[in-house]
């Protein structure tokens, strides 16, 4: 039947025009964009990358000046999750307000995508996986399953945008294998471990994971740590010291002080991507700061 013998028809038929709104609104819903939330603004991105025009992305943590560990959910966050077709958090205790939020508010047919899982990392692990080469591939071809699912007619869009996105990493990989052939085995070190899987890619060799930790996980080094880091950075024994700029307290400050009196680059790491980038000139943009860290 052609359209307008169709609509001509439902003109005549009893309670013909509801009929017609519904069929009306049943087409515009079929066109409504796919509903995301990320609790990182990193996910967030790739998910854009992915969805295109298809998708509407909602980032909650989108502040590289501001420390990621301070965040405290609001009421629009809880809507935003409310409202949420897929939800998509890192998981392994990075963000467990978000899972907290996807609890509150169930929905059946909501999707969450745990990043951590994805590369099976599990509790206990370093919780910052975003740095690892491996997470955004894992991510970007479940998130484009999900999405096919929940969209099959932009199915072929998806797909190409999933080529497209995965090819953008090659200039990230060649960068990692060309820093890591030169300076694999280079000793360094973090006041956080923000950079650990980046800079075991590189085939770095990092120090002082106890002190790490301790300030990851907001408590106060041990004197003995405190001192073997001073001393690491002192004697030059590391060539690079990373240091959390979001993430800053007295004692991480004074090491940052400790290493500029050495002479010992301090390269800047962020847990949340800067505004107007993408995750690869992001990484990029970080490796080049190693890259003249070293050569110097």
């Amino acid at each position: 039947m052609k359209p307008l013998m169709i609509i001509s028809f439902l003109r005549s038929a009893r309670f013909g025009w509801i009929a017609l709104l519904v069929l009306m609104l049943g087409a515009l819903n079929s066109n409504a964009a796919v509903n995301i939330i990320a609790a990182e603004n990193f996910y967030g991105d790739v998910a854009q990358q992915l969805g295109g025009d298809n998708v509407h992305v909602t980032s909650i943590l989108t502040n590289p000046d501001q420390d990621p560990h301070l965040f405290t959910v609001n009421v629009d966050t809880a809507k935003a999750v409310a409202n949420a077709q897929i939800v998509i958090t890192s998981g392994i205790d990075y963000d467990p307000w978000m899972s907290d939020l996807d609890a509150a508010h169930p929905n059946p047919k909501r999707i969450a995508i745990n990043v951590s899982s994805l590369i099976h990392a599990v509790n206990g692990d370093n919780p910052h996986i975003w740095y690892s080469p491996r997470t955004m591939p894992a991510l970007a071809e479940k998130l484009t399953g999900v999405l096919t699912s929940l969209d099959p007619v932009h199915a072929d869009t998806y797909r190409a945008n999933l080529a497209k996105f995965l090819a953008s990493l090659g200039p990230l990989n060649e960068k990692i294998a060309a820093l890591r052939a030169k300076y694999s085995g280079t000793d360094v070190l973090a006041t956080e471990p923000v950079f650990g899987y980046m800079s075991d890619a590189l085939g770095f060799k990092m120090h002082g994971m106890g002190f790490q930790e301790h300030v990851m996980n907001n408590t106060e080094p041990t004197a003995q740590e405190s001192e073997e880091f001073e001393t690491l950075l002192k004697t030059k024994k590391v060539k690079v010291l990373f240091y959390n700029g979001q993430v800053t307290d007295p004692v991480t400050s004074r090491m940052q002080e400790v290493a500029k009196s050495a002479g010992v680059p301090i390269v800047g790491v962020t847990e949340t991507e800067p505004a107007h980038t993408s995750y690869v000139p992001w990484m990029l943009s970080q490796l080049d700061a190693v890259e003249k860290a070293l050569g110097s």
